[in-house]
């Protein structure tokens, strides 16, 4: 599909659908789930053990092929947490695996496919045992890329940066750029850039859900159902 051919109508019905069924069928797997979220498929979001927290404004995007999943599971009592803190993204296929504690900063990226894991899940020699699990961390502002994975005892300074495909073994500095595997800092940010956060963009867009809406009513004022069924049925080169 190269565009959305349904009508305005039928997309905020499907939007109040979604945010239906947040409320009642998966706000209710997390210890805390704030305010001002959006979640893009949220029946593709499985939560697994507790407690796992997330921010205020969160963005999830989950697909059928991409599912988002936070797992909590220790064989220790008590152990195994995950917070996502404010104004984080975390796209479609985003794994995260706890039998510690993994702490996540505000304004975090988390790209898709990535994993943050803070155990071993099955010790070298004894592979019935879950293995060795230290706390992960990851500080204000970082962005991890595409398929990187984020392992056991690591800390993620802020504003730092996780390339795609990287492999994180060892801590990471904050400011800093790291790729490859195992991750290693490629090259510190410039400092005469600031940093732009999520939390700053929703802040210059008070009035986000109606600018959005008022995008929808723009984008979509030529959309009509029966267009949307004949795309559904007989699309055409260009759809």
């Amino acid at each position: 599909m190269r565009q959305d051919h349904r009508p305005y109508i039928v997309k905020k019905w499907f939007q109040q659908f979604e945010r239906f069924y947040v409320r009642h069928f998966l706000m209710p797997h997390f210890e805390a789930f704030d305010s001002g979220y959006s979640v893009m498929g949220p029946w593709h979001v499985e939560v697994f053990g507790g407690p796992v927290r997330i921010g205020r404004c969160a963005t999830i995007i989950a697909t059928s092929d991409r599912k988002v999943r936070f797992s909590v599971w220790s064989d220790s009592p008590g152990a195994g947490k995950i917070v996502v803190g404010d104004y984080g993204l975390i796209c479609p296929g985003v794994r995260i695996s706890s039998a510690a504690e993994i702490i996540i900063g505000d304004n975090c990226m988390i790209a898709s496919n990535a994993y943050i894991t803070d155990c071993d899940w099955h010790d070298i020699y004894d592979r019935v045992a879950s293995g060795a699990s230290v706390p992960v961390q990851l500080g204000n502002n970082v962005w991890i890329g595409d398929s990187a994975i984020v392992c056991k005892g690591v800390s993620i300074g802020e504003n730092s940066i996780v390339g795609a495909g990287a492999v994180v073994t060892r801590s990471i500095e904050a400011n800093v750029i790291a790729a490859g595997n195992p991750a290693r800092t490629v090259r510190p940010l410039d400092f005469d850039n600031p940093v732009a956060t999520r939390a700053h963009w929703f802040s210059a867009h008070p009035n986000l859900k109606h600018e959005m809406d008022e995008w929808d009513r723009a984008v979509m004022k030529d959309n009509t159902v029966f267009k949307w069924l004949r795309y559904l049925i007989r699309p055409r080169r260009g759809d």
